[in-house]
């Protein structure tokens, strides 16, 4: 196993690992006094334990928890790409609950976000805040877990950005044509909608396949056409945001979702309507009995 997503995954391993030999009741403990983001359980949907600002500027918008750092935690980032002619407040309640899981986003104001310049600069933005002592977000900004996600030209942005070596996954939601998945080396949650007319489902598969060198996994989400995202992310809200917890966050609860044998994702028919795991991500373990 090698590249980012190696790395990433042996410290996920050694977290659960970790965990597994702790004292009963230590990793939970520890979650709810200081260090981490709280656990959700299973919960993904539902809104998160922080509240939400949300602060509107020329290039980006953001969205955070309002006490960020309270019990002394990091917070992870994702940085977000609109769909063709859209602005951030089109997707807004996602991106809200994101946050309220204990993500910053920073979302380009872009409405042609294709080549994820503005989503790569929110990057930037998020460095020179972390390290300045009057701004907010001082000390409290997790450089080292960065997501990159969009919908539709955003979707095709998510695997552009993916390129930046800061990046560690990316969720391309329908994404548009104009991207090359053989650039990346991140794992790749691939969403499609079964009732799609604008991205067929069959051109998110064709993405998906050629990510052969990374784990790849794609969800088809049963029922939903191309606009089924926007405003809270319908159906594609809790798998995103178990997906983003788990390599972000190191959320083991989220593991047995995408991974092992008896992964819960695989088995229900309700929400997908197809899906795919490639062999990377097949030998990615599942939750430990």
């Amino acid at each position: 196993m090698s590249g980012k997503w190696g790395r990433a995954l042996g410290g996920l391993l050694l977290a659960v690992v970790t965990a597994l030999h702790a004292a009963p009741g230590t990793a939970a403990a520890a979650e709810e006094t200081t260090g981490a983001i709280p656990s959700v359980g299973t919960d993904w949907g539902s809104p998160g334990p922080y509240e939400v600002d949300v602060d509107i500027e020329v290039v980006h918008t953001f969205y955070y928890p309002r006490n960020m750092g309270q019990r002394g935690e990091l917070h992870p980032v994702i940085i977000w790409g609109n769909g063709t002619g859209a602005v951030p407040g089109i997707y807004s309640s996602l991106l809200r609950h994101w946050a309220s899981q204990g993500f910053i986003v920073a979302a380009a104001n872009t409405p042609t976000s294709n080549f994820a310049l503005s989503m790569r600069a929110g990057i930037d933005v998020l460095e020179h805040r972390n390290a300045d002592s009057a701004s907010r977000f001082h000390g409290k900004v997790d450089l080292d877990h960065i997501a990159s996600a969009g919908h539709s030209q955003g979707g095709a942005a998510a695997i552009n950005a993916a390129i930046d070596p800061r990046v560690d996954t990316a969720v391309p939601i329908q994404p548009g044509p104009l991207a090359d998945p053989d650039l990346m080396d991140e794992p790749v949650f691939y969403l499609a909608g079964q009732n799609d007319l604008t991205v067929w489902p069959a051109l998110v598969k064709a993405f998906h396949r050629d990510s052969d060198h990374v784990p790849s996994v794609y969800g088809e989400i049963r029922g939903a056409g191309h606009l089924a995202s926007i405003g809270d992310g319908g159906d594609f809200r809790a798998p995103t945001t178990a997906w983003l917890r788990f390599w972000l966050l190191g959320d083991e609860n989220a593991r047995g979702m995408f991974f092992g044998p008896g992964c819960t994702y695989c088995a229900d028919g309700d929400l997908f309507s197809g899906w795919d795991r490639n062999t990377k991500a097949q030998q990615i373990p599942g939750t430990t009995p």
